[in-house]
């Protein structure tokens, strides 16, 4: 049975243009896109293809992680 999945995302915008996502959840996956409309877009049809491909070699499929965005401090 299929189930809606949420997944928070980590929207980076490129210095050439565009945007970069990843999945903190799935760190599998990393995809772009012009946009951030087509970055979001292309994030979600990577996550779905994924979890496809892990139903299909009967895997665990994670779960959503309760993610933050954080910053640390370095002297370097």
């Amino acid at each position: 049975m299929k189930t809606v999945r949420r997944y928070r995302v980590l929207l980076e915008r490129n210095d050439l243009g565009g945007y970069t996502v990843t999945v903190p959840a799935l760190p599998a996956i990393v995809t772009q896109g012009d946009t951030r409309e087509s970055a979001l877009a292309n994030a979600a049809d990577a996550v779905r293809l994924y979890i496809e491909s892990l139903r299909a070699r009967g895997q665990i499929i994670p779960e959503y992680t309760d993610a933050t965005l954080e910053e640390v401090a370095v002297t370097a």
